[in-house]
Formats: structure tokens, C-alpha cells, sequence
């Protein structure tokens, strides 16, 4: 299984963030793509999270500054888009496609597996940091439903005994 555990960077690290060379020269680089600097500002914000983990105020200060943007439009914009996490997520963020094709095909008993499970709902995480359920609207996978998107990688065709060697092999990595 190829499906990566999120690093997270603690809260207390990421109050006031300063960009390193590394990240600074990245930053350039996805801004020389794009004709101006608000239009590399999607890249730019998944490169932070892909270093930090999240998106915290103070990864959203050091954005804005980087592409003379206010705090304000680079937060109205994390805040929109869901594919930005804005609080430290849990090492594993389950997402469950709940739309018509996913529910049809067994979703909606996987969820009902999941909650009783891990012991959550959507938007909870379990105690342990593991696991973060999360309920979304389509994932584009409708030919291969049920599917769950874990991290970055898609597990489509699901069924709660393949659900659950997915979940027993995450659980025991640390």
C-alpha cells in the first residue's frame, strides 16, 4: 500500500512561519508558471500544506506577504476551497464519497462500518490522531464506487472486509 501518513507540522511551529531558501525558490518557480502572483496562489498554498501538514494563520501571513497579497483574500481563499486543511489533520484523512452513485453501491454501509468502527463521525478524528472521517460530494470515481480517497490515494470497488485490511495496515504503522 502506497497511501503516505500526513506529517504534521504542531501548531506552536507554524504561529509566525518564515519561508527557507528551499521553500522561497519554490515559491518563484510557481509564480514564474502564472501571469500574475494571485494566480499562483492554489499552487502556492498546496505546496504549503504539502510541507506543513495544514494551513495555519501564520502559513496564510507568510503567503500573502510572498505574493503581495492581504491575509484576508489568501484566508477567504483557504477557507473556501475544501482541499485545504485548516486545522492539523489526523495521519490518515478518510474521505467517503457520499453521492447517489457511491450511496447506491454500498457507501452508505461502509459509513455506517467507519462510524461504529473508529468510533466518529464526519469531521471527528479519533483520539489516537489516526484516523479523520470525512463525509464528500463526489470524487469523481463513479464507475468504480464505493470509493475513499485516503490522503492522496483512491480506493475504489470498496467493501467493509477490504475497508477493514486497509484500515488494520494503516493502524499499524507508526
Amino acid at each position: 500500500m502506497s497511501t503516505r501518513p500526513i506529517e504534521v507540522a504542531p501548531p506552536q511551529t507554524v504561529q509566525t512561519v518564515t519561508f527557507d531558501a528551499t521553500m522561497d525558490a519554490r515559491v518563484a518557480e510557481l509564480r514564474q508558471r502564472y501571469p500574475t502572483s494571485r494566480a499562483a496562489l492554489l499552487p502556492v498554498l498546496w505546496l504549503c500544506q504539502e510541507r506543513y501538514g495544514w494551513i495555519s494563520p501564520g502559513v496564510i501571513r507568510a503567503v500573502a506577504e510572498r505574493l503581495a497579497e492581504s491575509p484576508a483574500f489568501v484566508e477567504g481563499v483557504v477557507t473556501f476551497y475544501t482541499m485545504y486543511q485548516t486545522a492539523p489533520p489526523a495521519r490518515y484523512v478518510l474521505q467517503v464519497c457520499t453521492t447517489l452513485s457511491c450511496a447506491w453501491t454500498g457507501a452508505r454501509g461502509l459509513v455506517a462500518h467507519l462510524k461504529e468502527r473508529l468510533g466518529i463521525g464526519f469531521g471527528e478524528t479519533t483520539p489516537d490522531g489516526t484516523f479523520q472521517l470525512v463525509g464528500v460530494q463526489c470524487l469523481g470515481a463513479c464507475g468504480r464506487a464505493p470509493v475513499i480517497q485516503i490522503n492522496d490515494d483512491y480506493y475504489e470497488d470498496l467493501d467493509v472486509a477490504r475497508l477493514d485490511a486497509i484500515l488494520d495496515e494503516l493502524s499499524g504503522r507508526r
